[in-house]
């Protein structure tokens, strides 16, 4: 079904503060940033590693007013190594004090399956980027969830292309979306939408998929185990409980699927050094801010 030269780690470490985290992960980074400077997760989150992997290993959320790091890969081992250090966060106008942190590392949790898996956006998924949010000005009728659907199932693919897996089976998604109508984000440069959708591939919890993901958005989360996660806790437990979260492949389902090789290449420019520092929002310059 697939190969890999090694299982394909990752983690999800919650940060427990004495107070609710009103914060940016913007700022969250900068914080880190500041306070250990030495550490291996710096240039995961400073934007040095921007261009050797096109996934960002190590991702910084905010949800339910608390702090998660949520790594893949190489990303792992670094955010273990920070999170046992963190004990006070300092922005400057607040203090929090951590109270304790725990970290789930998975070795089996991005791998294909022979069923579909439930998975709903914590936070929204941005699909459309510039140019395919023109294309989607266009698309009419039954034919957008088709265009969404491909969309995912691309974003997956791409997920395990960056992992260095060899997919010997093809990518499958069916959306189910609140709205076909994208809310516009990015000052209206890109498109999002929210909902939940089913695949056949096992994804980790809190990964971010799609655009956005520095940014927070395109969080999924699946109906495997909804009791290890207190966002809005009871209503996945009602939702589970009414829908299964694992179930099997519709008949014919190849038909709809992507091949794994069917990747838009990346339209990733080579900017010049300044250009980068003044578009880079993971500089220290630029967490000094107020947000």
């Amino acid at each position: 079904m697939y190969i890999v030269s090694e299982p394909i780690r990752s983690v999800v470490a919650r940060v427990a503060t004495d107070k609710p985290v009103r914060k940016t992960s913007y700022q969250v980074k900068g914080v880190i940033m500041n306070d250990f400077p030495d550490e291996g997760i710096i240039p995961f989150i400073n934007g040095s590693y921007r261009s050797q992997f096109l996934y960002p290993r190590v991702q910084v959320k905010i949800l339910n007013e608390q702090i998660y790091l949520v790594g893949i890969k190489e990303g792992v081992d670094p955010i273990l190594s920070v999170v046992e250090k963190l004990k006070t966060m300092n922005f400057g106008n607040i203090t929090f004090e951590v109270e304790g942190s725990d970290a789930d590392v998975e070795e089996d949790h991005f791998v294909p399956s022979p069923r579909m898996i439930r998975y709903r956006f914590l936070t929204p998924w941005v699909a459309l980027n510039e140019i395919n949010l023109g294309k989607y000005k266009f698309v009419y009728g039954d034919e957008r969830p088709k265009f969404l659907n491909r969309l995912l199932s691309q974003n997956i693919a791409f997920l395990a292309k960056e992992m260095e897996m060899k997919l010997e089976t093809k990518v499958y998604v069916k959306l189910t979306l609140e709205s076909l109508y994208p809310k516009l984000v990015d000052d209206g440069h890109m498109g999002a939408f929210e909902g939940e959708f089913k695949t056949n591939f096992v994804l980790p919890n809190f990964l971010g998929i799609g655009n956005g993901i520095t940014k927070g958005y395109g969080v999924l989360f699946s109906h495997f185990n909804p009791a290890d996660f207190q966002f809005d806790e009871s209503e996945l437990k009602s939702e589970t409980s009414n829908n299964q979260a694992v179930e099997d492949l519709p008949p014919n389902w190849e038909e709809d699927a992507i091949d794994p090789d069917d990747v838009p290449k990346s339209r990733r420019i080579v900017k010049s050094r300044k250009e980068a520092e003044e578009h880079n929002y993971n500089t220290r310059k630029y967490h000094k801010r107020s947000h």
